[in-house]
């Protein structure tokens, strides 16, 4: 029984690194695609002097392609869970009492 237990701690230690590292990387997404769009930048007088487009540009598109990834980790991750909610969902059980 200890060993499930351990088993399942570690499991749990595991998705909250990836769903952590998601919400990171998210945020990444979020800030270089607002500092993409020119009229906000504008407004809050920043240039290409102050932030370089180029690179803003490379850290939002590898942000995304991290994220993506770690979307389908986290899918793979919760699984179970995945297809347990959805056959709830088809069979017509859920939130029935």
């Amino acid at each position: 029984m200890m060993g499930m237990e351990v088993k399942s701690t570690n499991m749990q230690v595991v998705k909250w690194c990836v769903d952590l590292a998601m919400g990171i990387v998210f945020l990444f997404s979020v800030v270089t695609g607002l500092f993409k769009f020119t009229l906000i930048t504008r407004s809050f007088g920043l240039t290409d002097i102050v932030l370089p487009s180029a690179q803003i540009s490379e850290i939002h598109d590898w942000a995304g392609i991290t994220l993506c990834f770690l979307v389908a980790v986290h899918l793979f991750l919760n699984r179970a869970w995945i297809l347990s909610m959805t056959r709830k969902m088809f069979a017509g059980t859920i939130g029935m009492k």
